[in-house]
């Protein structure tokens, strides 16, 4: 059974006042709890949705402003490997300085290194200068090169026990001085026109004697080698090696119309002009002409890393700077957002203070009126 109650006119209207109170009096906690004095679209939806708007784009920046750090990451990796490499190529190139000042054995020839025969066509005269001392060595007609060698070696002063020793390499007599900085030299016209030999090299040529110490040096500088290819190949961060031939794209803004590039190289030995030095003879440390020309490739590819490091350097200046603009850019958007929506602690606090105490007020007010019917009902007692 169903039951109408009637209120009075007083009631309804204290209610409906402290209704709406209530609601402003939660409206106005929220806004103190979140900062916000709109946090939905129905309080106002031009600031609502601009707002979101503004948040979502600063949110946008803030995940590129990832994404831009770890690029700067990338470069300093290949910048801290540029460094490395550079104290690499100095300690390659101070080694082949070592070697330069070190002693070595050499015989500079004017005529021949090696001297190629199988017969001697006619008899003649083999002369060989040693500083200001000539030796003379009688060659016979069908003599082989190991004759002539022994026949070298037999003559005193010059031989195996003297300036030199001359020895057989698959048939070629080759010359070897005995001691450091000892020169000497061939008679060609004897080579050639009288003896009938062949000669396998050509003027001022060398054969080079065993030196301990730049022996020594060229496994140093081929070990310094191999540390350039390892530092050159671990100088990459998150997958990405600029010193071995990776490309690396930065991008500024969502939609990738601005953006850096930066170009990898491959700073391995090789990529820098670098190669290793085997061997005792020509081209090895034992050759001096060989160590000048690796110290020209050496400050070549010093000058490469340095001005890769320019490069870089100027690749992470580049990056700094639009972090700091698209930081400062995200804190215009947030503020613009938070300005559209935010709320006045102030006003609000005065607000939630004003709405307690009228909905205190519209309570007694309740009660008074609901005491008024109460009034009535005793003149039915």
């Amino acid at each position: 059974m169903s039951s109408n109650v009637t209120l009075t006119a007083g009631i309804r209207q204290n209610l409906l006042s402290l209704q709406q109170t209530s609601a402003e009096l939660t409206t106005t906690q929220e806004a103190l709890a979140t900062g916000d004095a709109v946090n939905s679209a129905a309080q106002n939806p031009s600031a609502y949705f601009t707002s979101q708007n503004l948040t979502n784009t600063a949110n946008s920046l803030s995940s590129l402003l990832d994404q831009i750090g770890q690029g700067q990451q990338t470069i300093d990796a290949a910048t801290n490997g540029l460094t490395g490499l550079t104290s690499l190529l100095e300690q390659a190139l101070s080694t082949v300085q070592q070697a330069q000042q070190a002693s070595q054995d050499v015989a500079t020839t004017t005529g021949s290194t090696t001297v190629t025969t199988a017969t001697v066509a006619t008899a003649g005269v083999l002369s060989i200068s040693v500083g200001g001392s000539v030796y003379a060595v009688s060659v016979s007609v069908s003599e082989t090169a190991s004759q002539i060698e022994a026949a070298i070696n037999a003559v005193t002063g010059l031989g195996s026990a003297g300036a030199l020793t001359a020895s057989d390499h698959n048939g070629e007599i080759v010359l070897t001085a005995n001691s450091p900085g000892t020169s000497f030299t061939i008679d060609a016209n004897a080579l050639t026109a009288t003896l009938g030999l062949t000669t396998s090299a050509t003027a001022n040529n060398a054969v080079y004697g065993t030196s301990s110490t730049r022996t020594t040096l060229q496994d140093n500088y081929n070990t310094l080698l191999t540390q350039i290819n390892e530092m050159a190949s671990d100088a990459g961060y998150n997958g990405v090696n600029l010193l071995n031939g990776d490309n690396l794209i930065i991008n500024f803004d969502a939609a990738g119309t601005s953006s850096l590039t930066i170009d990898g190289v491959n700073y391995d030995a090789a990529g820098l002009g670098l190669s290793t030095i085997s061997g005792s003879g020509a081209g090895s440390f034992q050759d001096s002409t060989a160590l000048t020309g690796a110290i020209s490739d050496i400050n070549d590819a010093i000058t490469l890393v340095q001005t890769q490091t320019e490069t870089f350097g100027t690749n992470s200046g580049v990056i700094g700077t639009r972090q700091t603009f698209t930081t400062n850019m995200i804190n215009t958007l947030q503020t613009g957002a938070s300005n559209l929506v935010a709320a006045d602690q102030n006003e609000e606090s005065a607000d939630l203070l004003t709405e307690q105490t009228q909905q205190q007020l519209e309570i007694s007010a309740l009660s008074i009126a609901n005491q008024a019917n109460q009034s009535v009902l005793k003149l039915f007692s």
